[in-house]
């Protein structure tokens, strides 16, 4: 029975990105969601601001770890 090569480090295919991009979304969504009802439900602006740096720390993050050569 032939063996199927591995992967080369680092290249993954088309649906294993999409799939980290949903998992990465999705993620970031629960985050948001789950700060604004938990810890500034009442406080409006201060709510948008948390918000605004979540996804800037998640974007941060993104192009840090999740960057494809």
């Amino acid at each position: 029975m032939p063996r199927t090569p591995p992967a080369p480090p680092g290249g993954g295919n088309a649906v294993d990105r999409q799939l980290t991009a949903a998992l990465f979304v999705l993620c970031m969504v629960a985050v948001i969601v789950g700060v604004d009802v938990f810890f500034f439900r009442s406080h409006l602006w201060l709510r948008l601001l948390v918000n605004v740096g979540t996804v800037l720390a998640f974007a941060a993050f993104g192009l840090r770890f999740l960057k494809h050569p």
